[in-house]
């Protein structure tokens, strides 16, 4: 985000309780169930995903609507939200899969969290190998095997995606 000043992110909405330091509006939105259920009624939502039974994220429209060609935003979604945000905007979204070099890496990752019992950890580990199949999807993939490398080819595919609206 300090390479790329013009770009605002998107706070997702969530039901997962808050953890450690976490503050509402900067880490998520945190709403109670009923409050992301009324969201969705009310069509407040571009994009949700019940991710885990009773765990909903999100993208409130409002954290969206406010964005522009100068200055656009950024949103960290899962594999599902993304597609559905990608065929909503189409060439006006640059939708980025973003994966640990192997299942091994990733798993060794979240276990260095320590934020993940048995069974959380392996439903995360399941899930991601089922995101991975959506990669040929997306516009482009990088592998975040080394972060700063990763950080590197993000920040310049965003820039040569953003210059495509300067120019417009």
């Amino acid at each position: 985000m300090a390479d790329l000043p013009q770009i605002r992110f998107s706070v997702s909405a969530t039901t997962r309780p808050i953890r450690g330091e976490e503050k509402d509006g900067e880490a998520y939105h945190f709403l109670t169930e009923e409050a992301f259920r009324t969201a969705i009624a009310q069509d407040r939502l571009l994009e949700y995903e019940e991710v885990y039974p009773g765990r909903f994220y999100g993208t409130l429209r409002n954290e969206v609507d406010r964005s522009s060609a100068e200055q656009p935003v950024l949103l960290d979604v899962d594999v599902v939200g993304a597609l559905n945000v990608k065929k909503q905007y189409g060439a006006q979204c640059l939708a980025v899969f973003v994966r640990a070099p192997n299942m091994a890496v990733l798993e060794e990752r979240l276990r260095g969290r320590g934020t993940e019992n048995a069974d959380s950890l392996q439903a995360r580990l399941d899930k991601a190998a089922f995101e991975m199949s959506f990669e040929s999807s997306f516009d482009r993939s990088v592998i975040n095997d080394d972060l700063e490398v990763a950080a590197a080819e993000l920040i310049a595919l965003t820039r040569s995606f953003i210059s495509t609206f300067d120019h417009a």
